[in-house]
C-alpha cells in the first residue's frame, strides 16, 4: 500500500501542469482594447492609413511574412521619435513592453535593435522626404495648413563626431606655406647635388621618380634603425617622400573643406560651430550641422540641412527644395535678420513670394544714439535730383562712380560712391570719418531699396502679427526639439544621413502636433493673435 501511494505521488508530480485546468493568458486577445482613445498612437495610425508606401516598399526586394513589414518598421520608428526614443535599443525594448508598439506589430515578433538599425540605414532621405511631404499634403487636405504664411528659422545641432578631430583652413594654409618654403630650399640643394640627373625640374614628384631611378642604378641598399648610417641619396629620397605625402594631405584637407573653414575627421560634412550650451549662450566649438525648418500653423512643412555656419544663404535653397520635392510654395515668408542679403531679396522677388525679413540694422536704428548721429550716411539729407548727400558741415558728397563686385553666391552688385570735395580743414572731420583724405560714402541702392521695402512690410499691422508668430512658432518648434524631446546630438553621419534623421523627427513632430491640437480643440488654427488686457 505504501508503494502505491508513492507511485501516485510520482505520477502527479510528473504531470502537474498537464492536469491543471487554469491557463494564464499573457496578453489580451485584442491589444487595441487597452489603448486609450485619446492616445497619440491612434492619430499616427489614422494618418498612416492614408499614406502611399510604394517608395518605401521598393527599398526591399523581399520581406518575410513572419517579420514586420517596412510600413510597420517605419511606424515603429516614428512612434519612437514621438515618444523621445531615438535609440534603436530603446525602440526594441518598447516593442516588447509597450502595448502601443505591439499594436503596430499586429502580433508579429518584435524586431531587435540590429534590424531597426539596418532599416534606418536602408531608407534614404529621398524615401523619407516623399513620406514627409505626403504627411504635409494630408494636413493641407484636412485644412490644417493653407500654404500662406511660412516662418523660417535655423538651429545648430551637434554632429555625431569626435569633438577634437578638427581640421582648420588657416592651419592647413600655414602648413602649405611652410611646406612650399621647405620644398624650394630642398630643390635648390638637390639641384646642386644632382644637377645632371634632375636637370631643370622643380616638381617634387618628378624629382622623386628620378632619384629613385638613380638609386636603382647605383643599387643603393636602404637601411633603417639606430646605429646604421644612411647614404645622402636615401636621406634626399625620404625628404622628398615626406614633402609629397604632406602636400597630398593638405590638398585632401582643402578639397574636403570646400568653401568652409573647418571640418571634422570623423564626419567630413560636419563643420565646427559655436553651440549655445546654456541660457547665457556660453558654449564651445563643436562639429555640427545647420538645420533649417519651415513652419506653418505650428507644423513643420519644410526641412533642409547645411554645413554653413550661418543662415545667410540658407533661405532660397529651402524654398526651392520645398517647391521641387513637395510642390509647396507659400505666399509670404517671414524670417529673422540672419537671412537678410541682396541675394535673398532678389531671389524672393523672382520667385513671386513676399519677404518679411527683419533688417539687420532694425534694432540699432531704433536707438536714440543712431537717430541723432548726423554723421551716419543714413541720416544725411539726400538730393535725388542732384544725386548727392549733404554732410553736417553743409558740404555736398557728390556721385563719383560705380564699383562692381561679385558676392560668393555669384550675384553682381553695383556700389555707388559719393565723395566730398575737400575735408582738409573741416572741424567735423574727427567725428565724421577716420580716413586721411576726404569722406567717402558707399551705397548699394538695390539692397537699400529692398531693405526699405521689407522694413515697411514688417512694421505694418500684418508684418507685426507675422513677426510675433515667427517668434512663437519657429522658436517654439526648436524649443520642443531640444528641450522637450532632448534632441541635442545627431546619431547619423553625413549630410544625407542627417537629413534623413531630421525628416523622421519632422514627421513625428507633425503627427504629435496634430494630436495635441485635437486634444486642446485648436484644429485649423493658423496664427496666434495678441490678446488685449
Amino acid at each position: 500500500m505504501l508503494y502505491n501511494v508513492t507511485a501516485m505521488k510520482q505520477y502527479q508530480q510528473a504531470n502537474y501542469t498537464a492536469k491543471e485546468t487554469a491557463v494564464q493568458v499573457v496578453l489580451p486577445l485584442d491589444v487595441e482594447t487597452i489603448i486609450p482613445e485619446d492616445d497619440s498612437v491612434r492619430t499616427l495610425m489614422r494618418i498612416a492609413e492614408r499614406i502611399n508606401y510604394t517608395k518605401l516598399s521598393g527599398a526591399y526586394e523581399r520581406v518575410s511574412p513572419r517579420e514586420a513589414t517596412p510600413k510597420q518598421m517605419f511606424l515603429l520608428v516614428v512612434l519612437g521619435y514621438m515618444e523621445g526614443k531615438y535609440s534603436t535599443r530603446k525602440i526594441e525594448k518598447a516593442c516588447g513592453t509597450d502595448t502601443r508598439f505591439m499594436w503596430i506589430l499586429g502580433g508579429k515578433p518584435a524586431p531587435d535593435h540590429t534590424r531597426i538599425s539596418r532599416f534606418l540605414q536602408r531608407i534614404s532621405g529621398e524615401i523619407l522626404e516623399d513620406l514627409f511631404y505626403q504627411v504635409v499634403h494630408l494636413l493641407h487636405e484636412d485644412g490644417e495648413i493653407a500654404y500662406e504664411h511660412l516662418f523660417v528659422d535655423g538651429t545648430k545641432i551637434e554632429a555625431n563626431a569626435n569633438r577634437y578631430t578638427f581640421v582648420w583652413r588657416k592651419r592647413v594654409e600655414k602648413g602649405m606655406a611652410k611646406l612650399s618654403e621647405k620644398q624650394e630650399k630642398l630643390a635648390a640643394e638637390l639641384g646642386v647635388r644632382y644637377a645632371f640627373e634632375l636637370g631643370n625640374t622643380q616638381e617634387p614628384k618628378e624629382m622623386l621618380l628620378r632619384l629613385k631611378k638613380l638609386a636603382q642604378e647605383q643599387k643603393l641598399s636602404f637601411v633603417y634603425g639606430s646605429g646604421k648610417r644612411k647614404e645622402q641619396l636615401q636621406r634626399d629620397i625620404e625628404a622628398l617622400e615626406e614633402i609629397v605625402q604632406k602636400a597630398r594631405e593638405y590638398a585632401e584637407h582643402i578639397a574636403i573643406m570646400g568653401e568652409r573653414n573647418s571640418y571634422s575627421k570623423t564626419d567630413h560634412s560636419a563643420t565646427f560651430m559655436r553651440m549655445k550650451d546654456d541660457h547665457m549662450q556660453n558654449g564651445q566649438l563643436k562639429p555640427g550641422y545647420n538645420v533649417q525648418l519651415g513652419i506653418e500653423a505650428e507644423y513643420i512643412v519644410g526641412v533642409d540641412v547645411t554645413s554653413d555656419l550661418n543662415d545667410t544663404h540658407a533661405l532660397l535653397p529651402l524654398l526651392e527644395r520645398m517647391e521641387e520635392k513637395g510642390g509647396i510654395k507659400h505666399q509670404d515668408v517671414t524670417t529673422d535678420a540672419g537671412y537678410e542679403t541682396e541675394e535673398t531679396y532678389s531671389g524672393m522677388e523672382k520667385r513671386g513670394q513676399t519677404a518679411y525679413i527683419k533688417p539687420q540694422n532694425y534694432e540699432r536704428s531704433k536707438k536714440r544714439s543712431f537717430r541723432q548721429n548726423a554723421y551716419l550716411w543714413e541720416n544725411m539729407p539726400y538730393d535725388k535730383e542732384k544725386d548727392c548727400f549733404t554732410c553736417p558741415a553743409g558740404k555736398e558728397l557728390r556721385f563719383s562712380g560705380v564699383r562692381n563686385r561679385k558676392t560668393k553666391a555669384g550675384l553682381e552688385q553695383q556700389i555707388s560712391l559719393y565723395q566730398a570735395e575737400n575735408c582738409t580743414n573741416c572741424p567735423h572731420k574727427e567725428h565724421c570719418t577716420k580716413a586721411k583724405e576726404n569722406r567717402t560714402i558707399k551705397v548699394n541702392w538695390a539692397f537699400e531699396t529692398a531693405r526699405a521695402a521689407s522694413r515697411e512690410r514688417i512694421t505694418s499691422e500684418k508684418g507685426i502679427l507675422l513677426r510675433i508668430n515667427r517668434s512663437i512658432q519657429s522658436e517654439g518648434a526648436f524649443g520642443v526639439l531640444k528641450e522637450d524631446r532632448h534632441f541635442r546630438r545627431l546619431r547619423r553621419r553625413g549630410t544625407e544621413g542627417v537629413f534623413a534623421e531630421i525628416l523622421l523627427y519632422a514627421i513625428a513632430f507633425d503627427i504629435q502636433k496634430l494630436h495635441a491640437k485635437e486634444q486642446s480643440g485648436r484644429l485649423k488654427t493658423m496664427l496666434f493673435y495678441p490678446v488685449s488686457a
